[in-house]
């Protein structure tokens, strides 16, 4: 006997198994009989005429199905005419009736035929905004119409009414009936009527309307060849129009009798429809006719001619409409298929309205409206005309009117995804199409859209964007410039367009492009000359423009951030060049302005210089402007002195300070990139696609300032201890210390520099500088400080403020925030950052220094730190706290990387590495668009380390199976489920997380390759935080809509690959198996998973254990088979035993929205769908389905399987050793849903619920029935009579060990075979309800009887 086909065997397998069972010439276990088609006799059964099959191949063939195509037009039906009197038997199958009635593929095949559209004009349907044709609901129609006699059903009353509406809305009034009949001709033909003949008499208003209507009715002049189609039907008309006024009323009538006689009845039909009126105003004109007004005229000639026949003819026809519509009410036994018999139930009585959709529908007609009609569509999703007939057997028609015409939706829920797949909400829409797109596509997309939108709706959800789509740039110019106002005017409305200028890349964009408003800032407010006056002390300013203005600058500044394009055209366009080295070549006090305007202004000039040297432009500068920028290096050791004293200008020198290191740090970029660009352009690389030219700086032109910044950095680092002098020079020191940090790394880069003189340079560096440093009691205490400015420890400190706007950031920073925070003066934040920059850059070149710095990781402020923010909530993200938080995980990154590189070097590190890898995991799930190249280092050099999952090789899997053995922390059974494959023992829970632990470099592999489609933004990114500036497109940040990667990402590969399976499924592919790298994907994920919820589960506490089970269910939904390999099997099983264990289910709740789900209901009915149709009863995939079932969830889950899913109660056999749930999560508190109730109960007496099937679930469902039929709590009437009548149904049970369950069960017990204790003999209160209820029922039959 030949086996089953078996998982993984392919297709050559099966044809090699069928070529076996022909050549053995046995019986088949299936038949196939072929019923004799009574319509043609004996001999249409008969293989006769079939050709005989010339090889050993199947060969399905279609039953006289012509090889030629049929007619065009399919012969209607044919209807007996003795309909009533033929004859029905009493065994004759009502399925073969009703296939009789069935109609061929066939009706649906027509010939196609092109016509020439090229004069046609083109006009696209008009946009409703709906996915889908406007439909209508019974609810939306008045029911004030009263309807004819007879019983109606409410919708058919709905309809009527419907109907009487549109006749009303359709119908014209009175006045404009009488108007239009009693109007002028010359109103009717604006031409003038003189050169036409007179009319004759007695030709009626029809007539009238047919000699001056200017358009022709039937010749449009579409589908001819040239392009004066028009022209030529009008001519056509015209010609008609000469011919019938030339002729005699007589001579009319008789050739239109010969046209008559001449023409296909249906083409005359069709002729009269063009000109035809509706039958309502038709109806309505008659009644105006007839009312005795003063200005109506009754027609004294009787009515003939042209005219008159029409009318004749069409009132004809309107009768026969009424006929047909009569037709459609009454309805007999005839027009039904299959015969009610009064002898079924609930058919004495025959409501023919409701068995109207089983009669044979009517062919559809064209309706003559100008109204819109619902568009028809294939169950493929294809439009089909109004008046095709399509036969019943293509699909199921819907029960309204017309059903002739419409196909329903609901018959399959697959072919109509097809035509419009999952159509989604207009946000994720939206998203999509962005996906979908490059960046520039994507701006100018988003750009449309809001130009789409009214006003008040984009001011709505962002404020800026608001007011640029009232051009209010335009206005602001035209004040500046025209207006010229006040000085506090004009810096306000700089300070509105600094707002904007920081919003977005765009909103600098359309600064740029403004008419003279950039042209007006930069020659009022930028000037390179201005009255000197203004300079003098108590001068009091009237107007601004003509003055050099440092907000200008800044404005300036602020729009150069917003890209390298815009930077280029302030340098070049707008003459910044030479206001950059007018500004920046004068010394503050020699500028003609207020001392601490010219600071500022000098300040801006410097930072203006900064952001272009960071794109790499403005460098050509540098060699001009060196000998100030020497200049200004040699005198900041005087500042220091300078802050000592109480000077009212140090906080703003020490910005300009600042500034400047600035500016000369990205200068040092720059030349940092200046060989690489040179290899680059000299190489003749064909794959690259622009060449960047190398930048007017080299290395030896920056390679001396590295002395001036040391000795500046020494000498402000000995006024550490000093509270008030070190808080003034701490932004300078920090910018001291990245660019040495910057410095080194660029240098350690260079062909040109000696390699040992930089190592050398870098340990003196480490011995006289920052060993000192670390050992001060002063950087101790700012380590403390890091938990209490913290934004990650304290939310409040970057919460939205009362009057915060997300567009508006800087009214996010004000009021209700604690003294010590992020942005503070006290905060130690930026100096520490800088620190652990340098450091970081020095450990990086030097690997023999990194033991040198092994105390900075012992400090125990910063590990205080480091434990306390890990293990905080998911921070609330806006685009103010998106700025604080992105400076924390930056210092958060630096002692990660600190770390990973001292796992190798310092033995005594082993005791952070758990800390330091709790903390990398949460800053995965927490880091912002624009740190995507941390986030790489992240997942590249420490999640997947095993140098920082020391209990891989301390014991930790030998712990878990003690655990495991002793069931320390929980009761409950770990026994995991057994496979319905499997046939080996399986491997413990400390087997698996040694061979995941082993595997770690192969998991790593398989995120890495999940997260490839942030490339693109990773590229941006890595170029910025290398100091790659001839790569760098932007200074702003990028918009922030949440974190780079989702809180639940360890289970992105399993969800990524259920996502591609279920659209494959979607377009129609099967697939039952996975290929092996698939199945290797979905074992590396759960691998992972396992590691952390063994040794690292509370970093996915921010994950819902809902969330969790709902992604490991798809596990089972993808595939057919997954499930089913022996290692998924076994990892699934174990992390079904954590989250089974008692502290994770009572957190569980399958009633809260979860991230990324839509409903789970509809989930939980996916995966009941599986289990009926893949799942082989496996034990694993069962305790899927029944975790959902506990009493404490919702009712609805619960219903679905015992009501519409109650075939999987057979299959549904989970041994309940192995379920690791307890029962009373299910059978407490008792069942009080009557309807679940009676679906135990008839579950239970059928026979679909029996222990030998589902255990646990009979195991429930008697627990709950005992506990409601012997229930005497005060309840509703409905409550008490349904449990006494289960109790006497139970009672009179022939199966007598299902009796015996029902009234003796007394309580669970794990212990039992059947999972719960019975009683020998029921109490006494239970027997005597029992009794009670039982002789109640005998007197009520006994009376019964006697009556």
């Amino acid at each position: 006997m030949l086996s089953r086909p078996k998982p993984g065997e392919s297709e050559a397998d099966l044809i090699h198994f069928q070529n076996q069972f022909l050549a053995a010439r046995a019986s088949p276990a299936v038949k196939i009989v072929k019923k004799a088609d009574k319509r043609k006799g004996e001999e249409g059964s008969t293989d006769v005429e079939r050709p005989p099959l010339q090889d050993s191949k199947d060969v399905v063939m279609l039953d006289d199905f012509p090889d030629i195509l049929p007619a065009l037009t399919p012969g209607p039906p044919k209807k007996s005419k003795i309909k009533s009197a033929s004859v029905h038997f009493e065994d004759e199958d009502p399925e073969e009736r009703l296939e009789s009635h069935d109609r061929h593929i066939t009706a649906v095949f027509s010939k196609i035929i092109e016509r020439d559209t090229s004069a046609v004009a083109v006009t696209m349907p008009v946009p409703t905004g709906d996915p889908f044709p406007r439909t209508f609901h019974r609810s939306e129609i008045k029911s004030e119409v009263k309807v004819g006699s007879g019983r109606k059903s409410i919708f058919a009353q709905k309809m009527a009414a419907r109907r009487a509406a549109e006749k009303e809305a359709t119908a014209p009034s009175a006045a404009e009936c009488v108007q239009i009949r009693s109007a002028p001709r010359d109103a009717l033909d604006p031409e003038g009527s003189a050169e036409e003949a007179p009319r004759p008499g007695n030709r009626d208003d029809k007539a009238d309307d047919f000699f001056t209507t200017q358009r022709p009715c039937i010749i449009t002049g579409e589908g001819l060849g040239n392009q004066n189609s028009e022209q030529e039907a009008q001519a056509i008309h015209k010609e008609n129009l000469e011919k019938l006024q030339s002729m005699s009323q007589e001579e009319i009538l008789q050739e239109q009798e010969k046209l008559l006689a001449q023409l296909d009845p249906s083409l005359v039909a069709f002729l009269k429809s063009r000109r035809g009126v509706n039958v309502g105003q038709k109806n309505e004109l008659k009644k105006e006719q007839n009312r005795p007004e003063e200005f109506v005229e009754s027609p004294t000639v009787p009515q003939h001619g042209v005219g008159a026949s029409l009318s004749i003819q069409e009132s004809g026809l309107e009768e026969s409409v009424r006929k047909e519509e009569n037709m459609k009410m009454e309805m007999t036994d005839d027009d039904l298929p299959v015969k009610p018999k009064k002898e079924w139930v609930h058919m004495d009585n025959v409501e023919f309205e409701k068995l109207e959709w089983m009669k044979d529908l009517p062919s559809p007609r064209q309706k003559k409206t100008k109204k819109g009609m619902q568009a028809r569509f294939s169950l493929k999703g294809d439009l089909i005309p109004a008046d095709a007939d399509l036969p019943t057997h293509l699909g199921l028609h819907h029960h309204g009117e017309e059903a002739e015409k419409y196909l329903d939706w609901t018959f399959s829920w697959y072919q109509g995804m097809a035509a419009f797949p999952f159509v989604p909400k207009n946000e994720e829409e939206e998203e999509e199409e962005e996906e979908e797109l490059t960046g520039t596509e994507k701006s100018q997309n988003k750009k449309l859209k809001d130009e789409n939108k009214p006003d008040p709706d984009v001011a709505r959800y962002d404020v800026v964007k608001g007011l640029l789509k009232t051009r209010i740039q335009h206005r602001l110019r035209y004040i500046l410039e025209v207006v010229r106002p006040v000085p506090t005017v004009v810096l306000d409305i700089l300070h509105i367009l600094t707002h904007i200028a920081r919003h977005s890349s765009e909103a600098c964009s359309q600064l740029l492009d403004c008419p003279r408003l950039i042209d007006t800032i930069v020659r009022e407010f930028i000037p390179t000359q201005w009255d000197p006056h203004v300079a003098e002390p108590g001068c009091l300013l009237t107007s601004l423009h003509g003055v050099a203005c440092s907000t200008a600058m800044k404005f300036i500044r602020v729009l150069a951030s917003g890209g390298r394009n815009a930077t280029a055209r302030l340098l070049n366009k707008f003459e910044m060049k030479s206001r950059l080295i007018r500004f920046i070549a004068e010394d503050p006090q020699d500028l003609l302005l207020p001392k601490e305007e010219a600071i500022r202004l000098s300040t801006e000039a410097f930072r203006l210089w900064a952001v272009a040297a960071g794109y790499g432009q403005a460098c050509d500068l540098y060699r001009d402007l060196y000998p100030v920028l020497v200049r200004i290096l040699q005198s900041l050791p005087e500042l220091l002195s300078s802050c000592h004293e109480k000077n009212p200008m140090r906080e703003l020198s020490v910005q300009r300070a600042t500034a400047v290191i600035t500016l000369l740090m990205h200068v040092t970029q720059t030349a940092g990139c200046t060989v690489e660009l040179q290899a680059k352009l000299s190489s003749n690389s064909s794959e690259a696609s622009e060449q960047i030219p190398p930048p007017p700086v080299a290395w030896n032109h920056v390679s001396g300032l590295q002395p001036f910044i040391e000795t500046g950095l020494k000498k402000i680092l000995q006024e550490i201890s000093q509270t008030e002098t070190w808080q003034t020079l701490q932004p300078l020191t920090t910018t001291y210390m990245i660019y040495l940090g910057v410095y080194y790394r660029a240098c350690s880069q260079q062909p040109s520099v000696n390699p040992i003189d930089c190592l050398e340079e870098l340990e003196r560096l480490t011995s006289e500088v920052l060993q000192p440093l670390l050992s001060q009691p002063a950087i101790c205490s700012m380590w403390d400080l890091l938990r209490p400015c913290s934004a990650l420890c304290n939310p409040l400190s970057c919460s939205p403020g009362p009057e915060s706007v997300l567009s508006i950031i800087s009214l996010s920073c004000t009021g209700g925030k604690p003294s010590l925070n992020l942005v503070g003066s006290k905060s130690p934040f930026p100096f520490l950052t800088a620190l652990l920059f340098l450091i970081n850059s020095i450990t990086r070149i030097h690997k023999g220094l990194i033991s040198k710095y092994s105390s900075v990781l012992s400090f125990g402020g910063l590990k205080d730190y480091l434990h306390q923010s890990w293990q905080t909530g998911p921070p609330s993200v806006t685009p103010s706290s998106a700025w604080m938080l992105r400076h924390e995980y930056h210092l958060q990154y630096f002692v990660l990387a600190l770390a990973k590189r001292m796992v190798g070097t310092c033995p005594d590190y082993r005791q952070h590495a758990s800390l330091h890898h709790c903390v990398a995991l949460a800053l995965l799930s927490r880091l912002l668009p624009g740190s995507e190249h941390l986030a790489y280092e992240v997942l590249l050099d420490l999640a997947f380390n095993p140098e920082f999952l020391p209990e891989g090789k301390t014991g930790g899997p030998e712990a878990a199976d003690f655990s495991d053995i002793l069931h320390l922390g929980t009761s409950a059974k770990l026994a995991q489920p057994a496979s319905a494959a499997a046939a080996s023992s399986k491997p413990t829970r400390g087997a698996l997380l040694k061979e995941s632990y082993q595997n770690l470099p192969v998991i790593r592999s398989c995120y890495l390759s999940h997260f490839v489609h942030l490339q693109p933004a990773l590229v941006h990114s890595q170029a910025s935080y290398e100091g790659r500036n001839y790569l760098i497109q932007s200074m702003l940040l990028p918009e922030v809509k949440g974190p780079i990667l989702p809180s639940d990402w360890p289970f992105f590969p399993l969800i990524s690959l259920y996502n591609k399976v279920t659209n494959a499924e979607t377009r129609g592919a099967v697939l039952n198996s996975l290929p092996l790298d698939l199945v290797n994907t979905v074992t590396w994920n759960l691998q992972w998973v396992l590691l952390l919820e063994t040794w690292r589960a509370k970093t996915l506490q921010s994950i819902p254990t809902a969330a969790k089970l709902a992604r490991l269910m798809c596990v089972f939904l993808t595939g057919g088979d997954l499930f089913l390999e022996a290692l998924i099997h076994c990892y699934t099983a174990a992390l079904l035993s954590i989250y089974c264990q008692p502290k994770v289910l009572d957190s569980l709740n399958l009633d809260a929205p979860l991230p990324g789900l839509a409903s789970f209901h509809d989930l939980y009915i996916s995966l009941l769908e599986q289990f009926e149709g893949v799942s082989f009863g496996d034990p694993l995939f069962g305790v899927f389905v029944l975790l959902p079932l506990q009493k404490r969830f919702s009712v609805h889950l619960r219903l679905s399987v015992f009501g519409e899913h109650t075939s999987i109660l057979r299959a549904l056999g989970v041994p309940l050793q192995q379920f690791p749930v307890p029962l009373e999560r299910y059978t407490s508190p008792p069942e009080d849903n009557l309807n679940l109730l009676r679906l135990y109960f008839r579950t239970l007496v059928t026979g679909a619920l029996r222990h030998t099937w589902c255990p646990v679930l009979y195991v429930v469902a008697v627990a709950h029935v005992n506990s409601f039929i012997f229930s005497q709590d005060g309840t509703t009437q409905e409550a008490d009579a349904a449990r006494k009548s289960m109790l006497r149904k139970t009672w009179l049970l022939v199966d007598e060990t299902l009796k015996k369950h029902l009234l003796y069960y007394r309580l669970l017990n794990a212990e039992s075979p059947l999972g719960f204790d019975l009683y020998e003999q029921l109490p006494p209160m239970r027997l005597k309800y029992l009794q009670t209820v039982i002789q109640k029922e005998n007197k009520e039959n006994a009376l019964v009887l006697v009556s």
